[in-house]
């Protein structure tokens, strides 16, 4: 095995390219075997193995830095850089995280999770490094998927002015998480289409190159020359126009073509793009064949491709997917909008059964919650299927486009809560907090599946702005006898009991009712129950109520303390000089790692034995 003996770069410039080849495939094997165990990113890390192996050999790695954007295929990356044998905490709770991590390694140069930001993270520290006087070479790859979203543009834009050497790789797949949308999809494919544009290069450089005695300086002038045979053979040449130079298409999976290109690139003294081709999910035949099911996996059979553990009953995913097409049925005026992520966030049986009414902008948030304000302007009722970490990415869209002027766009905020094994950049822990700071904006969270389907209705028949998150993972199914009309900022009676009340906002419901069962049998306690319902506006009239009929009252949810629901709850108590004491059950103010999502509530305090636990303590029961 060649891959046991490889501890730094250094042991990769010892190989043969027939070796490099065999070590490239025994990676695969390795990512392949230890993401069916853990889960991860699959598809997009088995795309890179070769690029990896070619940027660590030319590049002088830690000193050099390489910045993956997004992260999704930083794994060749990591093996690479002596940290192979911590693959089996691979995402785990104090394990190797799935993305790059300065704090983990020193060849880590910054960290991602969100998509389009490595260009302009490599560009502020090639700014930062000419600044400092100091010499080495950054790196930023990204993807073809990656560079439908704004921000890359903006970098673009910037990078072009840049005196020094900045290397761009464009790692092309023709993906993101889903199928590539768009005008850069279709530039890029024209790019990756044209074979002629290659050995017609390949023809004129070679013709010139065999004039006697002044063939070599003739075919150097015209490569450096600004209207290039580039610009003649594929006109309007994007990258080129901006002052970019532009290297390639060049086959991602031949390292010795891989290898020259990267040290051409180094050789340029300003921004140079490099375009690299490469296929998702190489070297595995199920994923090659489905690339988007193996983008982000669970434990699976390697054999069959499927999951070790199915599902065992529907998401939220699902009943929004289910009824957002139910109502779409009947509503014509009911159109759905979505970054990217068709299959991720239930919309991809809406463009099956309603495509003229489906919308897949690309990875691009601010523009997808901007176009759906224009459509609302234009009298649909668009809904937007977004990741709660995904969604602060549109922040000023949402304040600006949307709740100034009191919009009807739906926001169905799906991973609300923790999300686990991601980590830090995909716990959607402040939806909560940045969404009910917006005026006009209605905040709502379902108890369980049920009560989500008839938010969605409510959500349809306002007149403004309503965001309903959800969490990740199964529905709950508990609790289905209690279902009262949703009426704006109207909380849900559940049980009524005395002296301690539980008020408890969407995924936090099930964990109040297991609480107050607990306390029925452990402590002989009648504890009443609430279904807060409405983060905003929060039902002041039912807080009114138990702060005066209770001694304690405890609020609960899954969003960080400064800023939720609790918070409100408890200024109200205090502004009212409240003999009742509140008690905030919430995340803390961090970020939270990456790990079971059962062990993540319990190291931070919201399972059911936790609260108790805490409530104990502080002699609250």
């Amino acid at each position: 095995m060649l891959l046991e003996h490889i501890k730094d770069p250094s042991d990769l410039r010892k190989l043969t390219y027939r070796q490099l080849d065999a070590l490239c495939g025994e990676i695969r094997t390795f990512i392949i075997e230890k993401t069916s165990k853990t889960g991860g990113h699959l598809s997009s890390n088995l795309g890179v193995v070769e690029l990896t192996v070619a940027l660590f050999r030319v590049l002088n790695m830690p000193k050099d830095k390489i910045i993956w954007d997004v992260g999704h295929q930083s794994y060749t990356h990591k093996i690479l850089s002596g940290r192979r044998e911590e693959f089996d905490s691979l995402r785990k709770m104090g394990g190797l995280s799935g993305f790059p991590k300065r704090n983990e390694s020193p060849f880590d140069a910054f960290d991602t999770g969100h998509s389009s930001t490595s260009i302009s993270a490599g560009l502020g520290m090639a700014q930062g490094r000419d600044i400092r006087g100091e010499d080495y070479t950054i790196v930023s790859v990204i993807g073809d998927g990656a560079l439908t979203g704004g921000m890359a543009y903006e970098a673009l834009n910037n990078a072009s002015h840049i005196k020094k050497n900045f290397i761009i790789i464009l790692n092309d797949n023709d993906m993101s998480i889903s199928r590539n949308v768009g005008g850069i999809s279709s530039y890029l494919n024209g790019i990756r289409t044209d074979k002629g544009y290659n050995s017609f290069k390949k023809g004129v450089e070679s013709s010139l190159k065999s004039i006697p005695y002044v063939g070599d300086r003739i075919a150097d002038r015209v490569k450096k020359t600004k209207d290039s045979i580039k610009q003649m053979v594929i006109p309007g040449m994007l990258f080129e126009d901006m002052g970019i130079t532009y290297l390639g298409p060049v086959n991602g999976h031949d390292i010795r073509a891989l290898e020259k290109a990267i040290k051409d690139a180094k050789k340029v003294d300003h921004a140079v793009l490099l375009h690299v081709i490469t296929k998702k999910g190489k070297g595995y035949k199920p994923a090659e064949k489905d690339p988007k099911a193996f983008h982000g996996v669970e434990p699976f059979n390697i054999r069959t491709g499927k999951p070790v553990e199915p599902k065992t009953g529907p998401s939220y995913t699902d009943v929004f997917s289910k009824k957002l097409c139910e109502l779409a049925e009947k509503e014509k005026d009911i159109v759905a909008v979505t970054a990217a992520m068709p299959d991720g966030t239930g919309l991809s049986e809406f463009a099956a059964r309603f495509p003229e009414r489906f919308f897949d902008v690309g990875i691009a948030e601010a523009h997808a919650v901007t176009s759906a304000a224009g459509m609302a302007a234009a009298g649909l009722r668009p809904v937007v299927a977004v990741y709660s970490s995904f969604l602060q990415r549109a922040f000023d869209q949402i304040v600006h486009d949307v709740c100034l002027q009191n919009l009807p766009v739906v926001f169905a905020v799906d991973r609300a809560g923790l999300v686990g094994s991601d980590g830090e950049t995909h716990q959607g822990i402040f939806d909560l907090s940045y969404l009910c700071e917006i005026p006009n904006m209605k905040v709502l969270a379902p108890k369980n599946a049920e009560e989500l389907r008839a938010m969605l209705s409510y959500a349809f028949s306002q007149g403004g702005p309503c965001a309903i998150r959800y969490p990740r993972g199964k529905a709950y199914e508990g609790l289905s006898d209690k279902l009262e009309p949703i009426e704006t900022g109207k909380a849900e009676l559940i049980w009524q009991g005395r002296d301690i009340a539980f008020m408890a906002l969407g995924s936090m419901v099930s964990t109040a009712e297991h609480i107050c069962t607990k306390l029925r049998v452990s402590e002989g306690l009648e504890p009443t129950l609430v279904n807060a319902r409405f983060a905003k506006p929060v039902d002041m009239d039912m807080v009114k109520r138990l702060l005066s009929t209770h001694r304690i009252l405890v609020t609960l949810e899954e969003n960080v303390e400064r800023g939720g629901f609790g918070q409100v709850v408890s200024c109200y108590a205090q502004s009212r000089r409240a003999s009742c004491r509140v008690v905030n059950i919430a995340l803390p103010d961090a970020y939270i790692e990456h790990g079971d999502v059962t062990q993540l509530r319990a190291m931070l305090g919201i399972d059911s034995d936790s609260i108790i636990a805490k409530l104990k303590e502080e002699k609250v029961i």
